[in-house]
């Protein structure tokens, strides 16, 4: 018999360690939680019963959220933890702990990087250190035996005698064999983010891993394994036929590492005549005017790049091994096929000073993206400017602030002299300086074709140039942009009820 399986997805406030300004997060956008959807799928393939509750898209607190796994009853409930969320998280699993006495599991990423430190909390009982694909149903294989031995689960880390222990995973996974992600116990219709222009909307991924190596990146130089086109688009018509979504935004690191790849499922778009818009993450010398038109002709309407610096040093510094001139040429051929570009900078890179950031900034302007995004660049676990924060403070802050030890605060920078003030500032200032163009507001003004997405646009747009840093804790969630959000909202929690009492 199966166990039956609750998945939470909590909401979290803004952090000061956060690598965007408070007004960029909100206004952000709200997407499904993929990692726990494909979770899901895994758990379902194997004989399992499974609730996923997305509490921070349906607005629910822990009270609510517990009144639906009562219904439920659940052997089990599990959590995405992630580093820079996760005591927003575990507040969340010591309260369900407290109030439904069942093993608490945990993953993602973080799990790799501190698997000992995630669980030398209490209220966590097991943690998959690597994909659940092998992982999570041996652990509910062996928790449905009166005598369960979890050194046969591969890649978990649990708890005998108050002491942790981590077992090998030796499986290779081939990303081809994940089922698609269980989208059937999400509110799709609820999804969306700050350019979405169709829905529904959801986003996925099609590829693992970066075979890059950029400085300030926690995906470089990880292995890269990508699904094959056929596996591909089989995801993107399950979207579309059974789910009624019309726009996608990948969410690979890189979306067009293997141009040829790419072009096979730009084809099987059209030949299977998909009218979907999507979105996509790319490296600016990936691309050239073919690929892209081939994109353009495939429903694609815009490209994320990572362009972080307009001074050739800078990238140099971070190892992003392109080229201004490869940077104009590559926007240029977007700009003529009509797709939309968003350009991903860093504030206060490795060598950045006030001169070169306002060059960066300077550069931007001289780009005509249509969306921009200024980051603080941070030390994440495992980056090599992690390593160079560790080695210089002789601490691991991510460390000690997953055991408790740490509070929210900003962190050092030791390879750039700008001061945290001074890239806040900074980065609060290209904001207001990029937007506040009467050519761009205009340009901006004329794209917009419903009155919903001027209310979004507007309200952002407000925010960013009179508010930014004085929204409050309690205003801190995107806002789904559709004008009937209530009454999705409250069918979705209805919904998930029904679901809770099958």
């Amino acid at each position: 018999m199966g166990m039956r399986v609750a998945l939470v997805f909590n909401p979290f406030q803004y952090k000061i360690h956060e690598e965007n300004i408070r007004i960029v997060q909100k206004y952000f956008g709200l997407f499904p939680p993929l990692s726990l959807a494909w979770v899901a799928a895994i758990a379902e393939k194997a004989g399992h019963k499974v609730l996923l509750v997305d509490a921070r898209t349906l607005r629910l607190s822990r009270e609510e959220t517990l009144r639906i796994l009562r219904l439920f009853r659940p052997d089990i409930i599990g959590f995405m933890m992630t580093t820079y969320m996760f005591r927003d998280t575990l507040e969340w699993i010591r309260f369900f702990k407290k109030n439904l006495d069942i093993p608490v599991m945990i993953g993602g990423y973080n799990l790799r990087v501190y698997p000992r430190e995630s669980m030398a909390h209490p209220e966590i009982d097991f943690g998959v250190v690597e994909q659940a694909y092998y992982t999570l149903p041996a652990l509910l294989d062996e928790l449905g035996k009166k005598e369960p031995d979890f050194t046969r689960v591969p890649g978990l880390a649990y708890k005998k005698n108050e002491k942790v222990f981590v077992t090998p995973h030796p499986q290779e996974i081939d990303f081809n064999l994940f089922p698609n992600p269980a989208r059937h116990l999400l509110p799709n219709e609820l999804y969306a983010e700050f350019p979405t222009e169709r829905r529904n909307f959801t986003v996925m991924v099609t590829s693992l891993g970066c075979p890059r190596n950029c400085s300030f990146c926690e995906a470089g130089k990880t292995p890269y394994k990508p699904r094959s086109p056929e596996t591909v688009i089989r995801e993107i018509e399950e979207c579309y036929e059974r789910y009624g979504i019309r726009e996608i935004d990948i969410f690979d690191y890189d979306f067009t590492a293997i141009p040829s790849r790419t072009r096979e499922i730009c084809r099987l778009i059209c030949s299977r005549g998909l009218d979907v818009t999507w979105a996509c993450r790319s490296r600016i010398d990936n691309v050239d005017f073919s690929l892209l038109r081939e994109m353009k002709e495939a429903g694609c309407r815009r490209i994320y790049f990572g362009i972080e610096s307009g001074v050739e040093a800078i990238l140099k510094n971070i190892n992003k091994n392109i080229d201004i001139a490869r940077i104009k040429s590559t926007l240029s051929a977007c700009k003529k096929l009509g797709i939309r570009t968003l350009g991903f900078f860093l504030v206060g890179a490795p060598g950045d000073t006030k001169k070169t950031f306002k060059e960066t900034v300077k550069f931007a302007k001289s780009l005509d993206l249509d969306y921009v995004q200024f980051s603080k660049t941070l030390a994440k676990p495992l980056t090599p400017l992690w390593k160079d924060m560790v080695e210089t403070t002789g601490e691991d802050y991510w460390k000690d602030w997953i055991l408790g030890k740490e509070t929210d605060r900003d962190l050092p920078r030791p390879w750039t002299d700008l001061t945290n003030g001074e890239i806040d500032d900074l980065a609060r200032w290209a904001y207001r300086s990029y937007h506040g163009r009467p050519a761009y507001m205009m340009k901006q003004i004329l794209k917009i074709r419903s009155w919903r997405e001027a209310r979004r646009k507007g309200g952002a747009f407000f925010g960013m140039m009179l508010f930014q840093e004085k929204i409050s804790k309690k205003d801190n969630n995107f806002r789904a942009f559709n004008e009937n959000a209530a009454s999705l909202l409250k069918a979705a929690r209805a919904r998930l009820e029904r679901q809770a009492c099958e």
